[in-house]
């Protein structure tokens, strides 16, 4: 899953030059109106409230899926060994957080939840 940094957006920074810059560069004989600043301002606040929101979903999500696979401790698992391939089952044993992945401890195996095709 990309991050929300990773997304190819404009950013706050860049949003902020983008107004310097029209603001520095406009024709002084039609100067901007308090209205288009205003518009300007609102979109910037709307950009700044999507980024805390997106940040905060993508945490949500984190903890869901951490909470999900730590259900799982304990319990048996039926787990694809490679995508579309031959099936295991074990015992989940424990589990980690690699590169922002929840991964489970199934016998000497690492499953990914994904990877899991029944719980009992």
């Amino acid at each position: 899953m990309a991050s929300v940094a990773a997304i190819n957006t404009i950013t706050q920074e860049q949003f902020l030059k983008l107004l310097i810059a029209q603001l520095q560069n406009q024709n002084p004989l039609e100067p901007i109106t308090d209205q288009q600043f205003i518009s300007q301002l609102t979109a910037f606040s709307t950009l700044q409230g999507i980024q805390s929101l997106n940040v905060s979903f993508e945490q949500m999500l984190r903890l869901q899926q951490l909470m999900g696979g730590a259900s799982l401790i304990g319990r048996s698992v039926t787990y694809e060994r490679t995508p579309g391939g031959p099936t295991s089952s074990g015992s989940v044993s424990g589990l980690s957080v690699q590169n922002g992945q929840v991964v489970l401890l199934v016998g000497a195996d690492r499953v990914s939840l994904d990877q899991i095709r029944s719980v009992s």
